[in-house]
Parts: C-alpha cells; sequence; structure tokens
C-alpha cells in the first residue's frame, strides 16, 4: 500500500529541523527500499525548509502512521502537522527514474484536497514533466479525497494546472526538492 505524508514545519522549528537532520536521513535509511519519493518542501527563498514530504509503499495503515509519527523530527517537535493519506502511483516508478533528474527547472508539490466524485485519475499527457502522481485515499483506499503531484513546472501557476480546479476543495503548491543524503 502507498501513503503519501506531508509532515508541515512548525514556525521557528528550523535550528531544531538542522540539529535533527542525521536523525532524520538515519530514520528514512530504514526506508529506502519503500521510498518512492521524498523531499523537502521549502520557502519562496528557495531554500528554507517548510516541510517534508515521503512517499512509501508500506504493508498497511498501521505501518504508515508509525512511519509518520515515530519519525525524529515529528517526535522532537519540528512539525506542527502531519497529512498522511493513502496515495496510488500511477506513474509506477520512483523520483530516481525521473528523466528530468534532480537539478534542473523548477519543482513542486502539488496538493488538491477534495471530496466527492474523484478527478485527475488520468495521468496528465505531458507526463514528462511528472515525478509523481496519484490520487489521495481515505485508510481503506475506496474513497477519493484529492490527488497529489510531484512535478517540474516552470512556475507555481503552471503547477497549479496540472489539477482541474473547479473539483478541488482547494489547491496548495509548495516548492519541493529531491531529498535524501547528499553524495
Amino acid at each position: 500500500m502507498e501513503f503519501l505524508c506531508y509532515h508541515r514545519d512548525r514556525p521557528g522549528s528550523l535550528p531544531l529541523r538542522d540539529e535533527l537532520l542525521e536523525e532524520h536521513w538515519s530514520y528514512m535509511d530504514q526506508y529506502e527500499k519503500e521510498m518512492i519519493a521524498r523531499g523537502p518542501t521549502l520557502a519562496d527563498d528557495g531554500d528554507t525548509p517548510t516541510g517534508s514530504v515521503h512517499i512509501v509503499d508500506l504493508i498497511d495503515p498501521a505501518a504508515a502512521r508509525a512511519f509518520a509519527f515515530d519519525e525524529p523530527n515529528y517526535q522532537a517537535g519540528v512539525y506542527r502537522d502531519v497529512l498522511l493519506r493513502r496515495w496510488r502511483n500511477l506513474l509506477g516508478h520512483t523520483m530516481w527514474d525521473f528523466p528530468g533528474g534532480p537539478a534542473d527547472g523548477h519543482r513542486y508539490l502539488v496538493l488538491g484536497l477534495g471530496a466527492g466524485q474523484a478527478a485527475d485519475l488520468a495521468v496528465p499527457a505531458d507526463r514528462d514533466e511528472l515525478i509523481a502522481y496519484g490520487p489521495l485515499l481515505s485508510d481503506d483506499g475506496t474513497t477519493w479525497l484529492g490527488t497529489a503531484v510531484l512535478a517540474r513546472a516552470p512556475d507555481p501557476e503552471a503547477a497549479r494546472a496540472l489539477l482541474t480546479p473547479e473539483r478541488y476543495a482547494g489547491i496548495e503548491v509548495h516548492n519541493w526538492q529531491f531529498g535524501g543524503r547528499r553524495s
């Protein structure tokens, strides 16, 4: 079962986040084989972390909750809240398979939160710019709750346009970059 976990940073928590970086990475190393995508969301300055995205393939919702809430930054109070949802990998690959690599262009996390009839279940035609794409689902995987996308786009408006605006209660667009240990 695939899950999207988005930890949002608490204001003023950057020093604590920096202090726990190695602990965070060591924790995530335990999930290397299960990881589909990972990386920080960033403020408009492009450098300051505002959150942390992880898309993982785990055995069940209980394992996903343990993944999200046992994370060292969460335990220490770095994060103000956590979005944890079942997710379906419509691209069928990981971020490391993205032909654009980790560096060229602007990258975004796009979260469309909705309810009712599902939308945007078909992968957009220009899939070459998509790093991860899929629906957000209820724990049992039967109810559509929105769509989550990691994409390369020229700007936030182009990233937002990947989703059908009228089908969502709101669409969030966050600067995002590939995460993990630097080699």
